[in-house]
């Protein structure tokens, strides 16, 4: 709906404002909703509080001229009330796969010629069966491989759009790198900048999540219970989104305690890359083991680091070095291929002009 620039309202007793606004949507009361729409999707489960939910005291209350889709349970409407509003012209049309009497073969909704009726199959079909077990097995294959799983029941978080998909892996290895490089963080602010800025970005904070404890704990981490492990911890995750980004199409922005992190997708093959580390700007993609050294900006610090990293006979598998805002000093962000032993940090901290060595 969305796509066709039409504004969505919806009635759900079990969803906050807070979650609605996240995903564009006004929450309204019923009658409020009835009022105010031009088309009306039921989605609800068949219930003694929602069977005859529509019936003719409700329907008298919609807009003139309303169209109204039913393919969740029968019985939700009441069948002839719809007859009636229909008939005298107050609702528009319907479209009706679900009755309140399955089968049916009479009803008074199928004389009308506003109506269209499908009979209610859903996933009866043989193709439909065959479809849902082939899903079965994706999804049971991407549990077990750790990895994000569409329409997961327990997840607090919408599905991942084919614009925020991409970016899953990125917010996982961004979380994941914060995590080796901050300690007693107490709170985390994420911000989503660009396209991505408005979409529900949810899911990219949960898989941040998962990134960021996948580092510091020792015990299973997932999408399910990332969000549990922040509150036991007593980590606030604050989370900010705004379609407009300055410097990139797309910024994932990471801030909590005195570090801040900044990564970005690029090129067609949509390559991750670090673009900012401590509000020094870098280009860097992010690894498993890698180094962040801040040093005094002067000649001859690059090639200090180097060579104690090749005598421990480490390779660098990447780097870029980064000047501070005001200049008076710069930091270089290496790629390691090995983990870097606690003793090589040592002898960088000793060099004369090195300020700091986070080893991640």
């Amino acid at each position: 709906a969305m796509a066709f620039g039409m504004k969505i309202v919806a009635y759900d007793p079990f969803v906050s404002p807070e979650m609605a606004r996240k995903m564009n949507i006004d929450i309204v009361d019923l009658d409020t909703l009835l009022a105010v729409s031009d088309f009306v999707t039921l989605h609800v489960a068949k219930t003694p509080e929602t069977v005859g939910l529509l019936n003719a005291e409700r329907l008298a209350k919609a807009k003139k001229g309303i169209r109204i889709v039913n393919v969740a349970r029968g019985g939700i409407i009441v069948e002839s009330d719809l007859a009636d509003a229909i008939r005298s012209g107050h609702v528009g049309g319907a479209a009706i796969d679900v009755f309140d009497k399955e089968p049916t073969t009479e009803s008074p909704l199928f004389e009308l010629p506003e109506v269209v009726v499908t009979p209610h199959l859903g996933a009866s079909t043989h193709e439909a069966q065959d479809k849902a077990g082939d899903t079965i097995a994706e999804m049971v294959g991407l549990a077990l491989a750790g990895e994000f799983v569409p329409f997961a029941v327990n997840v607090n978080a919408a599905e991942a759009s084919e614009t925020v998909r991409p970016f899953l892996s990125l917010a996982e290895r961004l979380g994941a790198t914060f995590g080796g490089l901050a300690t007693g963080v107490e709170s985390l602010e994420v911000s989503y900048e660009g396209e991505i800025g408005g979409y529900d970005t949810r899911i990219l904070t949960l898989s941040l999540l998962k990134g960021f404890f996948g580092r510091i704990s020792d015990d299973p981490v997932s999408y399910v219970n990332a969000p549990k492990m922040a509150e036991e911890r007593g980590i606030t995750v604050t989370e900010t989104t705004t379609t407009t980004a300055h410097n990139f199409v797309n910024l994932i922005t990471i801030r909590g305690g005195a570090h801040s992190l900044a990564g970005t997708l690029m090129g067609l093959d949509g390559e991750a890359r670090l673009v900012m580390v401590d509000d020094h700007r870098v280009d860097v993609p992010p690894a498993n083991h890698m180094l962040v050294v801040r040093n005094d900006d002067r000649p001859g610090m690059i090639g200090l680091v180097g060579t104690i990293v090749g005598e421990a006979g480490l390779n660098i598998a990447d780097m870029d070095v980064g000047q501070a805002p005001n200049g008076a000093s710069a930091m270089m962000v290496l790629s390691i291929t090995d983990a870097v032993p606690a003793e090589v940090c040592e002898r960088l901290r000793a060099v004369e002009g090195i300020v700091s060595v986070d080893a991640i």
